[in-house]
């Protein structure tokens, strides 16, 4: 290695994001990401599924789309065709189904094709961060929307879409996670859907509904999604298996009508989704995938139990939370003195690494005090010593008084 290196610096178009930082491994106690139970993988059925299909099927490899065309493999988005109709009631042919790598893809594909620069949209005001960046991103104003515990208030959403008319501006699209919010793990509940798509026809403008997380209820029961309560097919769905299998398979998916498929399928132009994850996900889902969720389920709901629990042993009510619908997250609200960005790197020196709240927010002076909490991936003892080691950092560097 030469001790100059070339200076890219000049070359850098302006708005690109800061530069990342070099990856070190993994820390101790780690709270973050969208991580899923590693204990609840179904290894030895991803295992047998790879060995089947590919014994089967594995020369269709040398074909890019696997002979199954641009929108993904054919099995696959058979599938999802019989999934998304027994669990959310959507009603849709393979044909209405592109498969994406991963539910970031499906969200640059869809802001791909119906945003500009200078466009304004509305988000729920704690959300996604991966949403709210990308809006940022392009240059796209995001007006948030506040939740309560049954998720976007609709009195508020009426209210703005209302001022938007007023100043001759129309918002391109309503995004919002429905079913297990994120990071609040509320469930919108059928009425306020149906006050949703009312106020989408009455304005004309679609609603974007990320459905990823709607595999992890705890009760199993859902409402039906917004793309199957609209009648006039206003809605773009799209929705993942990375939390209901395994978030590094990278395969998620996109429910719209052909109109705007086609403008989406035209912009993705990378060739193809992963072909042997597609692959193996619909040899294992087609068997499995309706024993496989109801179990893991069940161990996500154990850890959330676990780290509501220390919780409330470490830090008394100085921590406050509601009891999520479902998910893999708990969005917690901490004294209104500790400011979760400071926060951040004294945990991280601990070995607990934290989302915080503002990174998740479109308002980010309200969750200056919040933190998200990815339960998943840290085993029930990991939980309880990861939480007592961040108690003492908020003793430490916030007087955060002990329970």
């Amino acid at each position: 290695m030469t001790s100059a290196s070339f200076d890219f610096t000049p070359l850098l178009p302006a708005g690109l994001p800061p530069p990342a930082l070099r990856w070190t491994g993994r820390v101790k106690y780690d709270f973050t990401g969208g991580n899923n139970d590693p204990d609840s993988l179904p290894l030895p059925g991803l295992i047998a599924a790879a060995d089947a299909v590919l014994r089967r099927e594995g020369r269709t490899l040398a074909t890019y789309g696997l002979n199954s065309g641009p929108q993904g493999y054919r099995p696959l988005r058979d599938f999802l065709v019989a999934k998304l109709k027994a669990d959310a009631s959507i009603a849709c042919a393979a044909d209405d189904i592109l498969i994406t790598s991963g539910s970031l893809q499906a969200l640059d594909l869809v802001n791909g094709t119906l945003l500009a620069r200078g466009d304004t949209v509305i988000i729920e005001e704690d959300c996604y961060q991966g949403s709210i960046n990308r809006l940022t991103r392009l240059g796209v104003t995001p007006v948030g929307i506040p939740l309560d515990r049954d998720g976007m208030r609709i009195d508020a959403l009426a209210a703005a879409l209302e001022e938007l008319k007023r100043k001759g501006v129309r918002p391109k699209y309503i995004y919002t996670i429905p079913t297990v919010q994120n990071p609040t793990g509320t469930i919108l509940p059928v009425e306020r859907r149906q006050e949703m798509l009312r106020l989408s026809a009455v304005y004309g403008v679609p609603i974007f509904e990320d459905d990823c997380y709607c595999d992890l209820i705890w009760s199993g029961q859902r409402p039906p999604a917004l793309y199957a309560m609209s009648e006039r097919g206003g809605v773009i769905h799209i929705g993942s298996f990375s939390k209901s299998i395994a978030p590094a398979l990278r395969i998620g998916y996109i429910v719209a009508p052909w109109d705007a498929m086609s403008r989406m399928l035209a912009l993705k132009t990378d060739a193809g989704t992963g072909a042997l994850e597609q692959m193996v996900l619909a040899e294992y889902c087609a068997a499995h995938f309706s024993t496989h969720v109801p179990a893991l389920r069940r161990g996500l709901r154990a850890k959330l139990v676990t780290l509501m629990e220390s919780l409330t042993e470490q830090f008394g009510p100085a921590a406050e939370f509601d009891d999520p619908q479902g998910g893999i997250f708990l969005w917690v609200k901490l004294p209104d003195g500790v400011d979760a960005l400071k926060l951040y790197s004294p945990a991280l020196a601990a070995g607990v690494a934290i989302n915080p709240g503002p990174e998740w927010s479109v308002n980010k002076a309200r969750a200056r005090s919040r933190i998200r909490l990815c339960f998943a991936s840290l085993s029930h003892e990991e939980i309880n010593q990861g939480v007592a080691a961040l108690a003492e950092v908020c003793r430490r560097e916030f007087g955060v008084p002990a329970p």
